[in-house]
């Protein structure tokens, strides 16, 4: 049973199985330096060992520690076990110089024996370095070491010791120890010796002289007689560690033979074997100050160790215990405030091979090899560092949050939409509701003059009203484009458009076909425009597949919202429209009806001067043409929460030109040119534009009679050929005229197509 060997090799219970001892491991002792080193803010130490059995096992106990804690070791130096190698003070000197020149290291842990610390640190002192000296239980409670001079000018020296226990009877042994017989005590006998040399001297200086004392001092001072007992400094020597290990020690066997003696005579030698007391051992309990302490399945006492600080006080170095380290639950245990206070004031040393890394900075590793030196370089963009010496930067979540270069935090990205409040949106809105009050001006207007001849000529109030509601609800369409982007939002808006506006086309085509069939003399054409003017089939017809085409858009492939992380720092909330190719169909439609439109509209263009319509539904589909074509362009490179105010652009540029072109016209005649609103200017109007057109007919055909011979013959062939001729003359069908003359237009033939056109008007 030892009360002081801590190999961590001695745990291996295969190797050596009747192997106990009353002080932990290294193994623990090596684990609370690297946590004293990890508190205190180092990373960047140097280790002296010597070179044996427990040097290299405790320095490679710490390496594994080291490095499980990101600790590195800059240096490691081995120093001969025995004094008297000649290379021994080779080696010390190489290990001082070693530590000059690391000046980056701050902090030594020593694995040595006492002599052979005391020889480096007076190299040292003769050298002033000054740093941190971490102690194994070794030295770290030694007084002959403590007591050098200028041993102040080393710095300070932190050391772990095993727990010290109650050593009140041992202190009270070493007061009595001077009436004990010095005969056969070699060590009592050398300390009377020693005390009759230097017992005139005070205590501090007491210590110096003993430490100083040769052999040929005490032969020479052999027959003195001392002239008092100094048990004070006995007590100042003695390692209250060492010493309850050791009272624990001589506890367990003596109650383990205890325990064999029960039922045993024990005065026989051979009472009990060996192997007996072992097992006994195994079970022995010792009460140490109040708590239970047993050996565990290693053969370790689970005891803690104190952590000891050598302090100036009053100009001598004292050895304190500044804290008490819990082997087990792996922290430190602070009697007071001040002891604490002394444990954090460690961290005023930087002994680091790189400056700190702050919060938003990172560890870049360099070309050392050692992790612990690196670069501290900035986190990126959308990454983030909250702690010091951080080995990598976190990542923001990039669909909600962002975080700028150097960033110590993510921040939550803005949501932008189309908002109410916006000033663009504002705006749109406004010219919308201008088209609104448009829209219902009109309708008034229409309304109170619901028999003048301008609101009968535009189709009838009925289909006046279905073309105002349609613009309404056009104008409607763009309130769903702006705010919150719902999914009832996205659905509604483009639909609701497609219909409204393919609704407003519909009823301008038929009215194109109305006028066209009205004023058209070619006879080709009129039939055709006759099967074709069936204004409420056409109109559900044209509707209809609209609808049909939103319906199967909305249930295929139905728009829905869309968080856009385009940007970097925003997130844009926006409708998807769920199928391009959709969108495209449903706008190709409108456009295909609009060109049907336009084509008609052209055909009609040269009406009577004061009510030509159909230049105007020209003009309105040019205006309808134009902004689509440049919306294509625009919609597909602009992005953003301005995008919805794009479409809303054209929507109100074709809306209003249509509706102006449609129905502003019309108002201006109503409003100011009241005199031309009448049924008998109406109708001379179109008796002048009939009589011209059924003129210039006319003129056309003897034009044609007089200048081609091979005409006239071919159309007298055809005469004969006509089983409707009269007087032998060959007849023409006339649009409004049931036949003209082929060799002699009548005088009065253009007066009587016209009152036949006016008729059909």
């Amino acid at each position: 049973v030892s009360p002081a060997s801590s190999a961590e090799i001695l745990s291996d219970k295969i190797r050596f199985p009747s192997f106990f001892r009353t002080i932990p491991s290294d193994f623990h002792q090596t684990r609370a330096m690297t946590r004293l080193i990890c508190e205190s803010g180092w990373n960047w130490i140097g280790v002296i060992a010597t070179d044996d059995d427990n040097g290299r096992f405790a320095l490679e106990s710490f390496g594994v520690q080291a490095m499980a804690n990101n600790v590195c070791i800059a240096f490691k130096e081995m120093l001969p076990a025995y004094l008297s190698e000649s290379t021994f003070h080779t080696k010390v000197d190489h290990a001082i110089e070693k530590i000059v020149k690391e000046t980056r290291v701050n902090v030594i842990v020593v694995f040595m024996r006492q002599f052979h610390v005391l020889k480096l640190f007076k190299k040292a002192i003769e050298r002033n370095v000054n740093k941190i000296w971490i102690a194994s239980d070794n030295w770290s409670a030694a007084v002959k070491i403590s007591t050098i001079p200028s041993i102040r000018q080393l710095g300070t020296v932190v050391g772990f010791g095993f727990k010290s226990g109650d050593i009140s009877s041992f202190q009270e042994f070493l007061r009595n120890l001077h009436e004990k017989p010095t005969a056969n005590n070699k060590f009592l006998h050398e300390y009377i010796m020693l005390l009759s040399v230097c017992a005139h001297l005070e205590y501090h200086d007491f210590q110096t002289c003993i430490a100083n004392q040769s052999q040929d001092d005490l032969l020479e001072n052999d027959e003195s007689k001392p002239q008092i007992w100094r048990d004070d400094f006995l007590n100042a020597n003695i390692e209250p560690g060492f010493i309850h290990s050791t009272i624990l020690a001589v506890y367990a066997i003596a109650h383990a033979i205890k325990g064999q003696c029960k039922d045993r005579d024990c005065k026989d030698p051979s009472a009990f074997t060996p192997w007996e007391l072992l097992e006994e051992l195994k079970k022995v309990i010792v009460i140490d100050d109040g708590k239970e302490v047993k050996f565990d399945s290693n053969g370790d006492m689970s005891t803690s160790y104190d952590v000891l600080l050598w302090k100036e006080i009053d100009g001598h170095m004292e050895i304190i215990t500044m804290a008490e380290y819990d082997a087990e639950k792996g922290g430190f245990i602070f009697e007071d405030e001040e002891k604490k206070k002394d444990f954090l004031a460690l961290k005023k040393v930087q002994s680091t091979c790189s400056q700190h890394c702050w919060p938003g900075q990172m560890k870049k590793v360099t070309e050392s090899p050692h992790t612990c030196c690196y670069e501290c370089v900035y986190c990126p963009e959308n990454h983030y560092s909250n702690q010091t010496d951080m080995d990598y930067c976190y990542r923001c979540n990039n669909k909600t949050y962002w975080a700028p270069i150097n960033s110590t935090t993510c921040y939550r990205k803005t949501i932008y939409f189309l908002a109410w409040t916006d000033w663009f949106a504002i705006f749109l809105l406004l010219l919308s509701a201008f088209g609104v009050v448009l829209v219902l001006s009109i309708c008034v207007i229409f309304t109170k003059n619901l028999d003048t001849p301008v609101v009968k000529a535009s189709g009838g109030l009925t289909v006046c009203y279905i073309i105002l509601f349609s613009h309404f609800l056009i104008f409607l369409s763009t309130v769903f484009f702006i705010d919150v982007p719902t999914e009832f939002k996205c659905k509604t808006r483009q639909a609701l458009f497609g219909i409204s506006f393919t609704l407003c086309i519909s009823c301008i085509l038929i009215k194109s076909l109305k006028i066209l069939l009205a004023f058209s003399f070619d006879p080709k054409l009129q039939n055709f425009l006759k099967c074709m003017y069936k204004p409420i089939p056409t109109v559900v017809t044209c509707t209809g597949i609209q609808i049909i085409i939103c319906t199967f858009w909305l249930i295929f492939r139905t728009p829905f919202v869309n968080q856009n992380f385009s940007i970097p720092r925003a997130i844009i909330l926006e409708c998807n429209e769920g199928s391009i190719v959709a969108f495209g169909i449903m706008l190709g439609y409108i456009a295909a009806l609009a060109f049907i439109c336009f084509i008609f509209a052209f055909k009609g263009r040269k009406l009577p001067e004061n009510y030509n319509e159909a230049k105007f539904i020209t003009f309105g589909m040019l205006i309808y043409f134009i902004a689509w074509i440049v919306f294509i362009p625009v919609y597909a490179t602009t992005f953003g929460k301005y995008l919805p105010a794009v479409e809303i652009i054209v929507v109100l540029i074709s809306n209003y030109g249509i509706l102006c072109c449609t129905f502003l016209p019309k108002c201006y005649i109503i409003i100011y040119k009241q005199e031309t609103n009448t049924k008998s200017a109406f109708l001379k109007m179109v008796y002048t534009y009939s009589s011209k057109s059924a003129g210039s007919v006319a003129v056309s055909q003897v034009s044609l009679d007089s200048k081609s011979s091979s005409l006239r013959a071919t159309i007298t062939d055809s005469c004969k050929s006509e089983n409707d001729s009269v007087n032998g003359n060959c007849h023409f069908k006339v649009p409004g005229q049931s036949l003209i003359k082929g060799k002699v237009l009548p005088k009065n033939a253009a007066r009587t197509m016209v009152r036949k056109r006016v008729s059909s008007i």
